[in-house]
């Protein structure tokens, strides 16, 4: 059986956090909210008509540390427009590093959200 991709990742944090979490992947990496077919708290969000990012409340049994410093280090979007995002990223003062791939010439820029889990954004070569 065989694996076709990536259906979503999901971060479980109490519900101040993941109202920060929701906001900053809309308004910074912008995807955007949609239905969420469950009754617990939380937040689906989209990339085009897919849900790539689950936002889950974390219950007081359930603790969980903020940030990833154990062996999660980034999730990575492709995407298109960098002048668009850089822009967004410094709108938001969202610091971030960014380098090029020197095999296949793409950008790669990096930062955390808010509860301190890496992101990636990978543009293609070309993508001023």
């Amino acid at each position: 059986m065989p694996i076709h991709g990536l259906a979503h990742y999901n971060i479980r944090a109490d519900r101040r956090l993941l109202e920060a979490l929701r906001d900053f992947y809309v308004a910074v990496v912008g995807l955007r909210p949609g239905p969420r077919p469950l009754t617990s708290f939380g937040y689906w969000l989209y990339a085009g008509a897919r849900d790539v990012l689950h936002l889950s409340e974390a219950v007081a049994n359930d603790p969980r540390r903020i940030g990833s410093d154990l062996t999660f280090d980034h999730v990575a979007f492709e995407c298109g427009n960098w002048p668009e995002f850089r822009s967004r990223l410094e709108q938001h003062a969202v610091a971030f590093t960014e380098r090029s791939d020197p095999d296949n010439g793409r950008r790669q820029v990096f930062f955390r959200d808010p509860a301190g889990n890496g992101i990636e954004l990978a543009f293609p070569a070309g993508d001023a």
